[in-house]
């Protein structure tokens, strides 16, 4: 009798070790996953920021005068690289947004600039990478919600708070914002 009591707790000991051992690389899994969705969406506005240079030397040669607008560009450009969370990337996009705002404002201005065919290829590029960083931003933000789904479910909850697995942060975007910038120049 004391042997089938001592297997049966053996028994009840193996299964819980291996739920928790579970437990823990599903949540590692998934901590895994969102990383590397936000890695695309960092590759994404990356590739964004790195197409603002084009565009400025483009509309400086048109628009010379506008140097309020382009330092504003070249400001958020910046602001993209020093990025380092979803939330740095929120205010990034909205500085932005504002600023490719301010610059379709300009182009109306010079036809010129609207004929160029530097800018109609700058056009094609910008338009997308803003399509891709919404699709990239989407898949994120499913991750996220994955994971974050999977740690707040119990018996999970109870893994990811031993073992410090933490909620992430959706990358989200402000009400002004919910609109991409127009890149019809």
């Amino acid at each position: 009798m004391k042997g089938k009591s001592l297997l049966i707790v053996l028994g009840i000991i193996v299964i819980l070790a291996l739920s928790l051992i579970s437990s823990y690389n599903s949540l590692a899994a998934l901590d895994e996953s969102v990383d590397n969705a936000w890695a695309q969406v960092e590759n994404q506005l990356k590739r964004r920021a790195d197409l603002i240079p084009n565009l400025l030397e483009t509309v400086k040669g048109y628009a010379a005068h506008e140097q309020e607008v382009i330092n504003s560009i070249a400001e958020a450009r910046s602001m993209y690289l020093g990025a380092r969370t979803p939330q740095d990337f929120q205010e990034a996009e909205a500085g932005l947004n504002n600023a490719l705002r301010s610059l379709n404002v300009i182009v109306e201005n010079y036809p010129d600039l609207k004929a160029s065919q530097n800018f109609a290829d700058f056009q094609t590029d910008l338009a997308g990478t803003e399509n891709r960083i919404a699709t990239e931003r989407m898949r994120y933000n499913d991750m996220v919600r994955e994971y974050n789904t999977k740690i707040r479910r119990f018996p999970t909850n109870i893994v990811a708070k031993i073992f410090g697995f933490e909620l992430r942060e959706y990358f989200e975007i402000n009400e002004q914002d919910m609109e991409a910038p127009k890149v019809n120049f």
